[in-house]
């Protein structure tokens, strides 16, 4: 059993994988143990059913006792009654802590989604992380609940029937011992491809769980551009992939149960036709004949199970694996040391000689940001302007740090970002990005959480009525409307006052905003401005500008082309000293 194990794709371990599942299953150990202690004892009662039926052929029913064979027939029932309720018993035992296992996991994959970088998010299908929180843990769930203990139930009881075999005659323990060899060689080769089969096809699940996924919160795209056709060609390939794959996990299931099946029915027929001969010739009594029969049709099951027992083994293994792949990667870290009272001096936001590169970036790509020098004062607001792709999303990024520098440091009112904890910049730091997200909750939930956890009606009433988002106070339950999936119920200058309501809800020191009245009409648009100037004189923000009206909110403006700062002056300075900047302003490109 371990051997096929230890077999699986590109030299990975089965058994070494699934022991990353100990510390889960520490705290319910001693429930597992009594639950496969329970179960062997089970089990091993089936073996107990030979011995009764030798002790009736060779005595009641070979005298004629009518009363020993009703004897017999009511311990084979109270024997088969007491192997049901200990197996319920043992389901008993492990249903509620493999439960809880499987909530911790979940909880524990959640909370690291959490704190892993955003660089992370970048890579990752959101499909594949799904499948990882609910099919791999399904599979894990089971792996424990079933092949687990009964891997080691069935090898006891193969264990303890071959020494009953061998003591009742060991000519045809032997034969029955024969197929044993071969079964170990064609199981670990059938083993060792299906432990690729096996991943191949919960990544592909993961394909799949993306495509739907994103279908469904494109709906509106997809129906708009008429791409229903496409999109079901597209989900109609993956899933005949996903098909082909799992009909070869099926044809090497078939192979190995075919294999395990009829090896041991060949040895089982041997020993029929030799004890026979035995039988007849006096040298072996029909009563241990049938015991001797009876144990190895006992047997049948655990020595069949076993490899479909393995092949979940093997699922459960890749579904660890994938599990572990996202719980390996690392965390957002914090300094060791930080002052818990944060920055005191007044010096505004500070970028010296920023430079960043995304982490998956080649190593011959120029940096998306470099020599980044730039003073944000203290109460003033900096428009930034650039051409795409000049790097204002990913400047505005650095701030909160979303993303770490790879070169220099920003600093707010003269306390490094590096050098303090996240959660501390992201309390100075309250930022609006331009494609506002909504969750499922309510309107209030939905701006409170830029918040801090003492925030009340005042605090959101207030960052409505800056936001210009009073249209809040006609929704159908006022505050407590649902806005539903990704808050596409509202209007998209709607679901953006909300995310400005948001970021300014906890009256932040620092504010970043990127674009943040891009989807305003322009009577809103005017009322929301007038909101900001009167919040931006309480704070010190970035700002990033695509249209003139916008900029004139700003005191000064930060000329952004290919990476680096080309120029800092006033709205009025830069049209009249900056051919780039004025070509921009007059809608040349964003």
């Amino acid at each position: 059993m371990s051997t096929t194990l230890e077999s699986a794709a590109g030299g990975r371990s089965a058994v070494r994988t699934l022991t990353r599942l100990w510390p889960y299953v520490r705290p319910v150990r001693k429930r597992l143990f009594w639950a496969a202690l329970v179960a062997v004892v089970a089990s091993c009662m089936s073996l107990v059913f030979p011995l009764v039926l030798k002790w009736m052929v060779d005595g009641p029913v070979a005298e004629g006792d009518t009363a020993g064979v009703w004897l017999g027939a009511l311990l084979l029932l109270g024997l088969g009654v007491a192997e049901a309720l200990l197996f319920g018993f043992r389901r008993w035992l492990v249903a509620r802590p493999l439960a809880g296992v499987e909530a911790s996991m979940r909880a524990d994959l959640y909370r690291h989604l959490q704190r892993v970088p955003v660089a992370f998010h970048d890579r990752w299908a959101s499909g594949q992380l799904l499948s990882r929180g609910t099919t791999d843990l399904m599979l894990i769930r089971l792996f424990l609940a079933f092949p687990l203990t009964f891997m080691v139930v069935n090898g006891a009881t193969i264990l303890v029937g071959v020494a009953l075999l061998l003591a009742q005659d060991w000519t045809l323990g032997l034969v029955l011992l024969a197929p044993v060899v071969p079964l170990v060689v064609v199981v670990s080769y059938f083993e060792a491809r299906f432990a690729d089969v096996a991943r191949r096809a919960q990544d592909q699940v993961g394909d799949l769980t993306t495509v739907v996924e994103e279908s469904v919160l494109g709906i509106r795209i997809i129906k708009g551009f008429g791409r229903h056709r496409s999109q079901a060609r597209a989900f109609r390939d993956l899933s005949r992939t996903l098909r082909g794959t799992e009909l070869a996990k099926a044809r090497l299931l078939a192979a190995i149960w075919g294999v395990i099946t009829t090896l041991p029915e060949l040895a089982i027929g041997g020993a029929l036709v030799l004890g026979s001969v035995q039988v007849a010739d006096g040298d072996l009594s029909a009563g241990t004949l049938v015991a001797f029969l009876s144990t190895a049709l006992a047997l049948r099951w655990p020595v069949e199970s076993m490899g479909f027992l393995l092949a979940m083994s093997q699922e459960a293994a890749t579904a660890t694996e994938r599990y572990f792949e996202v719980l390996d990667a690392e965390p957002e870290s914090d300094p060791d040391t930080a002052a818990a009272s944060g920055p005191d001096a007044a010096d505004g936001m500070r970028f010296e000689g920023v430079s960043f590169r995304y982490p998956d970036a080649d190593d011959d790509t120029p940096p998306t940001l470099t020599g980044i020098d730039l003073h944000v004062r203290t109460g003033e607001t900096m428009a930034l302007v650039g051409a795409t792709g000049s790097g204002k999303t990913t400047l505005t990024a650095l701030v909160p740090r979303l993303h770490d520098v790879s070169g220099g440091r920003i600093t707010l009112d003269g306390e490094d970002i590096a050098h303090l904890p996240r959660q501390r910049v992201r309390e100075l730091v309250s930022v609006a990005f331009e494609e506002p997200t909504l969750f499922s909750a309510s309107v209030g939930e939905n701006v409170l959480m830029g918040a801090g956890p003492d925030a009340g009606e005042q605090d959101l009433d207030h960052a409505l009525s800056v936001a210009q988002a009073d249209f809040v106070h006609e929704l159908p339950q006022g505050a407590d409307t649902q806005v539903g999936e990704q808050g596409l119920s509202l209007s998209g200058g709607q679901r953006q006052r909300l995310a400005l309501a948001r970021a300014v809800v906890g009256r932040p020191r620092f504010l970043v905003l990127d674009d943040p009245l891009s989807a305003l009409d322009v009577h809103t648009e005017a009322l929301v401005e007038a909101a900001l100037r009167r919040v931006l004189k309480d704070t010190t923000a970035l700002v990033v500008a695509h249209r003139p009206s916008t900029v004139l909110l700003a005191d000064r403006v930060a000329l952004l082309s290919g990476g680096r700062i080309a120029a800092v002056g006033t709205h009025q300075e830069l049209l009249r000293d900056n051919a780039e900047y004025a070509w921009l302003m007059s809608g040349g490109s964003k």
